[in-house]
């Protein structure tokens, strides 16, 4: 019978043993808490639809569920960047991007 208490330690030894993993994890990291700083920026309706997409030094992505949402996010653009610089996160600029339907 297999531990998976074990399997997690393993795995998580594997990943802080690879430099891209653990590059991978500090952005995955970086890009929700992002998230967690504008969340109370959004309007009540589209808080629960976003979510945090890829981070590298080109973009920060911004996932929605439709084109409405994309659209009001676009027009927020100026500041949510404007909260993450004083927060501390300047740059990369936030893209938006719509999920395809399921």
């Amino acid at each position: 019978m297999s531990n998976p208490g074990l399997k997690d330690q393993t795995v998580a030894a594997a990943l802080g043993r690879s430099e891209p993993l653990t590059s991978l994890l500090q952005r995955m990291r970086e890009s929700k808490a992002r998230l967690e700083t504008l969340v109370p920026l959004f309007p009540a309706g589209l808080a629960d639809g976003v979510r945090a997409g890829p981070l590298d030094d080109s973009a920060w992505v911004l996932l929605v569920p439709n084109a409405a949402a994309a659209a009001k996010l676009r027009q927020m653009l100026p500041a949510l960047e404007a909260a993450l610089r004083e927060r501390g996160w300047p740059g990369p600029p936030i893209k938006i991007k719509v999920l395809p339907r399921a």
